[in-house]
């Protein structure tokens, strides 16, 4: 898998500055109905949300709105009629340290899952292994500290060989050692299947096109599908009634 990143080392080193621009966090609802047309309407069930923290990655930079893979988890989960809503508050440009500091306003969201999606672009700038954990260990214990019932999903990510090989075993270590540390719900890499392939991303060679989004989508709707099943069988989600 490592050695296909190789040939767009080149345009990975160009794409820090693309994913350096920032963004607004994109959320993922749909426009309210028309007071007429909810007049006739049964009331809806209950919806939860789930909550995607992340990087561009997350953001869906270079996609629109509806393509970026949140966007398309939010349509898996309406086709499966789980009572969910996904908020996409990724960030262009957003290191594990950024996504830490953010944390006073991301925990003012309404969430009953959080999907965690952090620490590539650490890893694209070189920074300090050891401190990418930490930050990573510190959003985790302040959610489960603040938000108890809230289930939490890590999101791996694998680092470039052309960082070495000391520094890639060392950060791709992160993930799953958190994971089984803290019982997280673990996607081993959100890129699975599209990290490399010139024909599933954009020019710069790390976001993913529309076609690659929609395998990005699947790697982590294989994960949060039973998640949310979950949360439905739960006393505290009420499944939608048929």
């Amino acid at each position: 898998m490592r050695s296909s990143f190789v040939g767009a080392w080149p345009v990975l080193l160009l794409s820090v500055l693309m994913i350096g621009c920032r963004e607004r966090p994109r959320n993922g609802a749909t426009a309210p109905a028309a007071a007429g047309d909810s007049a006739a309407a049964a009331p809806a069930p209950p919806r939860h949300n789930v909550l995607f923290v992340g990087t561009s990655l997350t953001a869906g930079l270079g996609l629109p709105p509806d393509e970026a893979y949140p966007a398309l988890v939010q349509a898996k989960i309406d086709s499966a009629g789980l009572p969910f809503h996904v908020i996409n508050a990724g960030v262009s440009g957003e290191t594990s340290a950024g996504a830490l500091r953010r944390l006073d306003w991301l925990l003012r969201q309404p969430f009953d899952v959080l999907v965690l999606e952090t620490g590539a672009n650490d890893m694209l700038r070189g920074q300090d292994v050891d401190s990418t954990r930490a930050n990573v260990q510190a959003i985790v214990q302040r959610v489960r500290r603040e938000r108890p019932d809230a289930r939490l999903v890590l999101v791996g990510m694998l680092a470039l060989p052309n960082l070495g090989r000391d520094y890639a075993a060392h950060f791709d270590r992160i993930y799953p050692e958190l994971a089984a540390r803290d019982d997280l719900v673990l996607i081993p890499f959100l890129l699975k299947g599209v990290a490399g392939e010139p024909s599933l991303n954009q020019a710069d060679g790390v976001h993913p096109n529309e076609k690659g989004a929609r395998i990005v989508a699947q790697n982590v709707w294989t994960v949060l599908a039973p998640v949310l099943r979950r949360e439905v069988a739960s006393d505290s989600i009420t499944p939608p009634k048929p």
